[in-house]
């Protein structure tokens, strides 16, 4: 395994970043923070027309550009480095990953080539309010109903269930329990008996929602792999979430540290540059070192997504666990170092703190992925 990027890769991740602090300064993130959409329809159609990153990892055959996940990596890491507010982690990273897993020829035909062209966003819905990340908090319902279906319950902490075009529910069967009984179910944004709702949460960068399913009838051809058989998929597509999520954590962390080391060669206290004092070197080689630790995690979980190797489970966690672990560390950091002025709501570096929160808690917080690599590893 090469463990560094390719030219061609590099060159992706200057495009982005040259892109990125255009359409994603900090002012058109906090423009979009205002709106409930929770982002630009314009950026979208920019990065999505002109640029083409929701076809990269979308096989040919479906309009994409037929790229590996390791190729996806760099661009995460300057959308997270950006704050970028967009729905491209919930359509590409849920949405089409489930398409793409679970999704028969004629499904992944009617959806992808509208998501690989930016004209249809997706996620996936499987989490509720119990506050569970584990198939044991999938307590929505499904039941036969004629030739088709019938979903009820309700879905919370959807990432852009409330705008996406396409709504993938997990829901089980009455009576299972645990993995057993899951379901994955492909909803149309107009599908009756669906209403979603914007939920406000922390992290303004990133817009969640809660979804109620009222007696909603789908037909057979909505559901996603075998009936009952849907928890090993949708967990597949979370692992691969998981890795695109830790990437995006990485771009966090660094711009936190970038930030950081620019305040402290300008900032002076005793008539000298703050940068010079020991306490502030060693937060800032502290956490250089966390980046670079949490950026290999993240390559060496992306590389083995982008080989489609069968044991991902435990890398996903690893890598989930410690770039959580990283971004807070260094938002956290990049406050004490700026002083008062990093507590206002004026300093960006407020922003990247929220978005360290919420990923942190994102599909589970660190020490439940600790024990699932503990678990995997049979301790």
């Amino acid at each position: 395994m090469e463990f560094s990027f390719s030219e061609d890769q590099d060159e992706l991740r200057r495009a982005a970043r040259r892109f990125l602090e255009a359409a994603s300064s900090e002012r058109h993130v906090r423009a979009a923070m205002e709106t409930e959409q929770g982002y630009d329809d314009s950026v979208w159609e920019r990065l999505a027309e002109d640029l083409a990153w929701t076809a990269l990892t979308i096989p040919e055959e479906y309009g994409g550009l037929g790229m590996s996940y390791l190729d996806l990596h760099p661009l995460m890491e300057e959308m997270g480095r950006a704050l970028l507010c967009a729905p491209f982690f919930s359509t590409i990273c849920l949405g089409a990953n489930a398409l793409l897993l679970g999704g028969d020829p004629e499904q992944r035909r009617r959806w992808l080539p509208s998501i690989a062209a930016g004209e249809m966003t997706a996620t996936l819905a499987y989490t509720e309010k119990n506050g569970r990340w584990d198939s044991s908090g999938i307590e929505a319902t499904y039941a036969r109903s004629g030739a088709g279906y019938v979903l009820r319950g309700h879905k919370h902490y959807v990432l852009d269930g409330h705008t996406a075009d396409l709504v993938i529910v997990a829901a089980r069967s009455e009576g299972s329990q645990g993995n057993q009984g899951v379901s994955l179910f492909a909803l149309p944004a107009d599908t009756k008996g669906m209403m979603r709702s914007w939920l406000p949460t922390l992290d303004q960068t990133r817009r969640q929602a809660a979804i109620e399913l009222d007696d909603v009838i789908v037909p057979a051809d909505c559901l996603l792999g075998e009936e009952g058989r849907g928890w090993p998929l949708c967990e597949r597509t979370i692992d691969l979430a998981m890795i695109a999520l830790a990437a995006e954590q990485v771009g966090a962390a660094e711009a936190c540290l970038d930030m950081s080391v620019e305040h402290a060669k300008v900032r002076e206290q005793f008539g000298r540059p703050i940068g010079s004092f020991q306490a502030i070197k060693h937060k800032c080689a502290d956490m250089l070192m966390i980046v670079e630790a949490a950026r290999s995690s993240a390559f060496y979980a992306s590389a083995l997504a982008a080989q489609g190797a069968t044991e991902l489970a435990e890398s996903a966690s690893s890598a989930k666990a410690y770039c959580s672990d990283a971004v807070f560390h260094c938002a956290a950091e990049t406050i004490q170092i700026h002083g008062g002025i990093g507590f206002t709501w004026e300093h960006p570096a407020h922003l990247y703190f929220k978005r360290a929160k919420s990923s942190e808690m994102l599909f589970g917080a660190p020490a439940l992925h600790r024990e699932r690599v503990a678990q995997r590893m049979g301790l």
